[in-house]
């Protein structure tokens, strides 16, 4: 099983689709484990040399004590581009993943594009998590199992409508979550690397293509972020998806990924 290693933190990754092909990126969000790339994994790898790793603090990579920040996600990244012998990729980051995307372009230099879903430009004049929101992420639902406290987190960021429709696939969700997310320590340092994002004026100096993706009903981190951070990015194309939640690329995942696809065939 291959890892990387940044400053002494092991970094699990994985490797599909054809190796002689351009490579894509996959960044997951807070407390997530590569899993969440479920439903971009094998559409990508058609075409692509995927790469899909564990964050710090989730699944097979290391949980060294927090707090976190960005930048040294960013340098994870690259550290685990670097051990797969990657010399440039198309970077997909959702959500905190966005914003290690973010860091990753302006701080490295094997970034080709960015595909930035459902994350936010960070600083004073970002549109914050709702504080209902917040509290549920975080809570301890009062004799709550496992499971239902996954299921009571998880909530703000799918529709009610997708939850009530596909219990088989949240019950996976679950195990999955179970298997490989962060724990409350790391979740609590990889939220503190959120919360200290602000990449300030630097924007403009990002020279790569940007899709700037996101739902209109995200109740994790508000659409205005995304009309925010393609307004900041020198060149940015901004798509919304209409009604989707923060996990739009789950439960949209058929027209996210073609338009993803389409915007890399042009990058």
């Amino acid at each position: 099983m291959p890892y990387a290693d940044n400053d002494g933190v092991s970094l699990y990754y994985e490797t599909d689709g054809p190796a002689d092909a351009e490579t894509v990126v996959f960044v997951e969000g807070l407390g997530y484990g590569r899993w969440m790339w479920r439903w971009q994994r094998e559409r990508f790898a058609e075409e692509y040399r995927v790469v899909v790793w564990d964050n710090r603090g989730t699944g097979d990579s290391d949980a060294p004590p927090g707090p976190y920040s960005v930048a040294e996600m960013a340098a994870d990244l690259d550290a685990v581009l670097a051990d797969a012998g990657v010399d440039a990729a198309h970077v997909v980051g959702a959500s905190m993943g966005g914003m290690v995307a973010q860091r990753y372009a302006l701080d490295h230099d094997r970034a080709e594009s960015l595909a930035l879903l459902c994350t936010s430009p960070g600083g004073d004049d970002a549109v914050p998590t709702p504080p209902e929101t917040r509290e549920r992420m975080f809570a301890v639902p009062e004799g709550a199992d496992e499971r239902e406290t996954i299921r009571h987190r998880m909530a703000p960021a799918m529709t009610d409508e997708f939850v009530a429709e596909h219990d088989d696939l949240i019950a996976d969700v679950v195990d999955w979550r179970l298997a490989s997310d962060a724990d409350n320590a790391a979740r609590e340092a990889q939220a503190a690397a959120v919360a200290a994002f602000d990449p300030g004026d630097r924007l403009d100096e990002v020279d790569v293509p940007a899709l700037v993706a996101h739902g209109t009903a995200d109740r994790v981190l508000p659409v205005e972020n995304a009309r925010l951070l393609a307004e900041r990015l020198p060149d940015a194309e901004l798509e919304l998806f209409e009604g989707g939640p923060h996990l739009f690329f789950v439960e949209q995942a058929d027209a996210v990924n073609d338009r993803l696809l389409a915007f890399l065939d042009d990058a």
